[in-house]
């Protein structure tokens, strides 16, 4: 049977055929067959989120496609009776890595290289290299070797033995605590051949069979004994339920059933494409004569501006907080609380002021703001709007005319909106507090109520906090205390949300400035966080045009009592870092702080992340500092992946709002900084040349 197989796979690698790119995915939440691995790609930006089930165990798997060629997986185990004499089970958390160095072409097939579980305990670590080529429009053939668990059954002295003798033993066991790139196991040991192929029924359906390398030899052994393997070959069905959405089931190893169910997105695909909300204003274009200049001293005429600039932009979701204007220019501060995309909420204003200045006004300046500071100052020439309204190659002609300058503080001449300071804001309703795969449970969850307020003094003045009364949760319940050797500055969280019933998290008093051309400023006071409370100040140097910035926070803070009222425990530190931030171009951004943290330590914490056109954002980062991966406990070092998604993606109307979080593997000590509400850097470079260029497309919508 094998020969056969993989005769029919090396006949397949001449065969002439049009290649079909829709991946179907494995058992373990990667491009594949049912068990085993092929060297498709998804498409690039696709997010894949599966769960698959067999013989006890059940795996959870993020795929992200990074780039074209470079995917990444995060993966959440639950195997039952994997420890012995326990009959919880065991969670397990891995990562996997895979980079595809040749493409199809006429006569040579697509070859993949992949790493499987290389951090972590190493329960489903593996390596391989793999070939698929279609050999039909609807047919596709795989055949690859494997190593680890891909090289367990049928295997062979690894031909890498003869480079070096080094790859002709595996070790065993885990180094350190685990968490760790285990590069010492990566291609040695035996290896094994593996293969299958996949049959593209119709658009929805898709059958799969394959011939696998994988033993399952700590599932087998006699104490766990999770099932019988009586055959290497494993058959599966993939139907796409609905667009996204494609459920499967195998039988395998000749005496198991399993199932699985992908869900996939491509944050590449705006859910929200301009049409989902009234169209704008039109452009009201100017008489050639009759521009009276003296407009400016009639006060029954400027009287009537800010009030009909506040109705007319506030029916678009765009507050005003300030007018100012000459006899031939106009400014105008807006704060966007509606678009995504911010160029639109600029274009919008512009339209308007088309509409309610007078015929002299022929310089349009917009001041987006954040937090009552001036982001940036975006000039416009009204006679540039008139002309490029109903042009095709408008969007990119009128970036282009357009001047993206620093902010300039608020001048005395200028009317700050009466109706915006002072002001209090509140709202009160549901909240779901969530820890998603952490060691000992896949989810916990509270869920309660939430009173939010906000009280405004004066532009860049705020008074915040918040009240959360827990109804029913789990996030207090897990069953083993912090074992942490250092400071324990996060690992205590449990105790935070199972005594914090009623919990005050956070009541702060910030001040929001400006210093200096291409600064901002912030200082903060107050319970900063639901762990912490104290002073934090920030500085951010960016200039409006620049891909760069730098930073510097300062902050003194003490930990609070468990129950998140008013009262302190009588630990306290001084942290800060000093950060860095570079858009790299190509939807790529990376940010580097370096200083001390929480628990004292001393560290840098590197953080990379993708992000899209419609606000969509995936990365991960990774915190090494002074603290040793023994001290660190379990896991080795901080690192997480996060995603920021943007709430019209999710609603299908425009919403300047989005939804982030952060998933960490293990909640530790080590490397932990302060959750501090209202930083800089995102605020300001929303607004900035580099973030307006990006979808200045929407500026006419």
């Amino acid at each position: 049977m094998r020969r056969i197989l993989f005769g029919l796979i090396g006949t397949s690698f001449a065969a002439m055929a049009s290649a079909d790119d829709r991946p179907s995915y494995s058992a373990y939440g990667t491009p594949g067959l049912i068990d085993m691995p092929t060297a498709e790609n998804a498409p690039d930006g696709e997010l894949a989120v599966s769960t698959s089930h067999f013989a006890g165990g059940t795996r959870t798997t993020l795929s992200f496609q990074m780039l074209p060629r470079l995917s990444g997986s995060f993966r959440y185990s639950s195997i039952d009776k994997f420890r012995f004499n326990n009959t919880e089970p065991t969670f397990d958390r891995s990562f996997d890595l895979r980079y595809r160095i040749l493409d199809e072409g006429k006569y040579r097939p697509a070859v993949a290289v992949g790493l499987q579980d290389f951090i972590g305990t190493g329960i489903y670590s593996g390596e391989y290299v793999v070939a698929t080529k279609t050999v039909h429009p609807d047919v596709k053939i795989t055949g690859g070797i494997g190593w680890g668990r891909f090289g367990s059954f049928g295997g062979f002295e690894n031909p890498l033995g003869r480079i070096d003798d080094g790859f002709l033993k595996r070790p065993v066991g885990t180094t350190g605590k685990g968490g760790q790139i285990e590069s010492g196991k990566w291609f040695r040991g035996d290896a094994a051949l593996f293969g299958g192929l996949s049959w593209d029924v119709n658009d929805k359906l898709t059958l799969k069979a394959e011939y696998s390398s994988d033993a399952y030899t700590r599932e087998l052994v006699p104490a766990r004994n999770l099932f019988e393997r009586k055959s290497p070959l494993n058959f599966g069905v993939d139907y796409q339920i609905t667009q996204g959405v494609h459920a499967q089931a195998y039988y395998l190893y000749g005496s198991e059933i399993g199932a699985a169910v992908n869900f996939v997105i491509n944050p590449k695909q705006s859910a929200v494409n301009g049409g989902a909300h009234p169209a704008p204003i039109p452009v009201a274009v100017r008489e050639t004569t009759g521009r009276d200049l003296g407009w400016v001293d009639n006060p029954r005429e400027t009287a009537l501006i800010q009030p009909k600039l506040n109705a007319v932009l506030g029916n678009d979701g765009i507050v005003v907080e300030a007018v100012s204007f000459d006899a031939t220019s106009a400014q105008v501060r807006i704060r966007n609380t509606k678009f995504d995309a911010n160029p639109e909420a600029i274009g919008r204003t512009a339209r308007v002021m088309s509409v309610v200045m007078p015929a002299a006004v022929e310089t349009f300046e917009i001041i987006p703001v954040v937090n009552g500071v001036g982001a940036s100052k975006v000039t416009i020439q009204r006679s540039d709007l008139e002309e490029l309204n109903h042009q095709p190659d408008a969007a990119w002609r009128s970036f282009v005319r357009a001047d993206v300058e620093d902010a300039p503080k608020l001048a005395p001449r200028e009317s700050v909106n009466d109706d915006l300071y002072p002001k209090l804001t509140w709202s009160f309703g549901p909240y779901a507090s969530a820890s998603l795969f952490d060691p000992d449970s896949p989810v916990r969850l509270d869920v309660g109520l939430e009173f939010n307020a906000q009280y405004d003094f004066a532009p860049g003045w705020q008074l915040k906090g918040a009240v959360r009364q827990k109804a029913f949760g789990n996030l207090g319940d897990s069953p083993k205390p912090s074992n942490s050797v250092i400071q324990r500055v996060r690992s205590d969280a449990n105790i935070y949300a199972r005594e914090g019933t009623t919990a005050l998290t956070n009541l702060t008093l910030a001040h929001y400035f400006k210093p200096g051309r291409d600064l901002y400023g912030r200082v903060t006071v107050g319970y900063l966080e639901s762990m912490y409370g104290g002073v934090s100040g920030e500085l951010l140097w960016k200039p409006v045009d620049s891909r760069f910035a730098v930073g510097a926070e300062l902050n003194y803070v003490k930990q609070r009592d468990f129950d998140q009222l008013f009262g302190f425990q009588d630990y306290d530190v001084v942290t800060g870092h000093v950060s860095g931030y570079w858009d790299m171009g190509n939807g790529f951004h990376s940010q580097l702080d370096v200083g001390r943290y929480l628990a004292g330590d001393y560290g840098a914490t590197i953080a990379l992340d993708r992000e899209f056109g419609n606000g969509w954002k995936v990365g991960a980062y990774a915190t090494f500092t002074d603290v040793s991966f023994d001290d660190f406990g379990e896991g080795s070092f901080d690192k997480g992946i996060r995603f920021t998604v943007p709430l019209s993606t999710i609603m299908g109307q425009p919403s300047a709002k989005d939804y982030s979080t952060v998933i960490q593997p293990l909640l530790r000590d080590g490397g932990a900084r302060l959750n501090i509400d209202g930083r800089l850097y995102e605020g300001v470079r929303d607004y900035h040349e580099p973030q307006l260029k990006k979808s200045w497309g929407r500026f006419w919508r």
